[in-house]
């Protein structure tokens, strides 16, 4: 059955979601991306295109609860690096859950919006977690042609990897460790709905832009250009 992608919609994107719901949500979901390791690719990814560096600025694009950006914030003020950190959703529950989760003594921006609109403003790194796999087509053509653009440095999508074994394993772990239903509904969805190696090369060839597709345990799979 996974042999296509789902093209299902997530209940977690339904407008009419409660912001206390949503905030539940997401804050399972930062939960998952810790049981998960979801943030090392992206802390990998930056460990490699920081060296020798005291400062960067970076957007993270679909930053859902901030965890992420969080993450990003503390790996880099162990470091000594100055980071400039902004994260942009279309969610304006996003925003509202973000800041509610994040102490105030960290460096991050949190806007509402569509990231096409922060074009332009020297971004050093351009980043995504867990967003592809929402995207239409187009959607996905129109955000990796930003990301290429965009970014000084390099960008990131850090994203699901469609197999057998973390979809049909997911729904376990979530039942186990007691998460949000619409967390045990719309993770496996994501799954459902997300790449797999093979399919990216075509993506990229369509978007006019190189970069490497690998796989980071346990079931990511990664698209980046570093420069």
């Amino acid at each position: 059955m996974l042999e296509r992608r789902a093209i299902a919609e997530e209940l977690m994107d339904a407008d009419d979601l409660a912001p206390d719901t949503y905030a539940a949500v997401v804050g399972d979901l930062a939960k998952v991306n810790v049981v998960t390791m979801a943030a090392r690719p992206t802390l990998d990814f930056l460990r490699r295109s920081t060296v020798g560096r005291t400062h960067f600025k970076l957007l993270d694009i679909g930053f859902g609860d901030g965890d992420m950006l969080r993450r990003i914030a503390r790996w880099a003020a162990r470091r000594g690096i100055n980071a400039e950190l902004v994260g942009v959703d279309l969610n304006p529950r996003s925003a509202r859950a973000a800041v509610a989760h994040t102490p105030a003594d960290l460096p991050i921006r949190y806007l509402t919006g569509d990231y096409a609109d922060l074009a332009g403003q020297g971004w050093d790194f351009v980043v995504s977690s867990l967003v592809a796999h929402h995207m239409d087509h187009d959607q996905l053509i129109a955000f990796l042609r930003f990301m290429a653009a965009e970014s000084a440095r390099g960008w990131l999508v850090n994203d699901l990897h469609r197999h057998g074994f973390a979809y049909r394993g997911f729904p376990l772990l979530a039942t186990l460790a007691r998460w949000h239903p619409i967390v045990r509904h719309d993770g496996t969805l994501s799954i459902a709905r997300s790449y797999r190696p093979a399919e990216w090369p075509p993506i990229l060839a369509e978007a006019g832009v190189s970069a490497r597709v690998y796989r980071a345990f346990p079931f990511r799979l990664c698209v980046e250009q570093l420069r």
